[in-house]
């Protein structure tokens, strides 16, 4: 598939900006989905880091989704023609608490468009940044990493797999499901079926189950910092997503402070490193 990266490079510049007030209904639900015990939030609490993706929901309508859930291509983001996209990591600062019932502002801006080729074809990746405004103030800085391809050829060879790190300090295992994956398909509005359309994900896009969403992984392993360092204060985090994690098998969390760093990893059933992650502590 031929893709026009000088035309997709046009977007780069363009800008959105949303606003939404922190409520604390989706934060009530987003505790109960991580299972936690946490004591109902009220008027002036600070939110946890990354709980921001909770709002500024995407709203597109029904009939503006395409055959896999998402938005169809245009608009703020470029049209890129590749058909399968995935948010691939994010690079963020925490600047200042987001607080329930404060009003908020996102300031997005694509920052890049860049075309690679990969072992599979074509690659390319698109930078967004946002930028969380609370108060007057800059509260959340965020880099966004969202990446198109290619379907996969018949016969392809798998991507190669990278061996999880073995000195984990904490752990927790995660037994992924189809509630699960729902719920938070639901928290967050998200249409793109391979989290939550069984027949969709294995007999469209081939996939062996249901994938876990990359937001979710990183949510998880900030919850695993906080269940381990509950005190802890988190004024940067970053991901990347290694490879895919599917429901069908349990996917381990590991955790491992070194200092004023905390290493954070997603291993697969298998011991591959599914998602690399990092936080810095004040």
């Amino acid at each position: 598939m031929t893709v026009d990266i000088a035309n997709l490079r046009s977007w780069i510049g363009r800008s959105d900006t949303s606003g939404d007030s922190v409520t604390p209904a989706p934060l009530r639900a987003l505790t109960a989905t991580l299972d936690r015990d946490d004591a109902p939030c009220a008027a002036g609490d600070a939110i946890p880091p990354c709980w921001h993706w909770l709002y500024f929901l995407p709203t597109a309508r029904q009939s503006e989704l395409g055959p896999d859930g998402h938005p169809q291509r245009g608009g703020f983001l470029p049209p890129v023609p590749l058909p399968r996209r995935m948010w691939a990591g994010s690079r963020i600062r925490f600047l200042a608490p987001l607080r329930v019932g404060q009003v908020i502002e996102r300031r997005s801006r694509i920052e890049d468009v860049r075309l690679k080729e990969g072992r599979s074809g074509a690659l390319v990746f698109v930078i967004v940044r946002h930028e969380v405004r609370a108060d007057g103030g800059l509260a959340i800085d965020e880099e966004h990493d969202i990446v198109y391809r290619d379907d996969p050829k018949p016969g392809e060879p798998a991507p190669r797999s990278v061996a999880a790190p073995d000195d984990a300090q904490w752990t927790r295992q995660i037994v992924p499901d189809d509630v699960l994956l729902f719920r938070y398909s639901a928290l967050t509005f998200n249409g793109h079926r391979i989290h939550y359309d069984r027949r969709y994900a294995t007999a469209v896009e081939g996939y062996p189950g249901l994938v876990v969403h990359g937001p979710l992984i990183a949510t998880l392993l900030l919850d695993l910092l906080r269940r381990d360092l509950p005190d802890a204060q988190v004024t940067a985090f970053s991901f990347k997503a290694m490879q895919p994690i599917f429901d069908i098998a349990p996917f381990t969390l590991c955790g491992r402070r070194e200092g004023g760093q905390v290493k954070l990893w997603a291993r697969t059933p298998e011991g591959h490193l599914a998602m690399d992650a990092g936080a810095t502590l004040a």
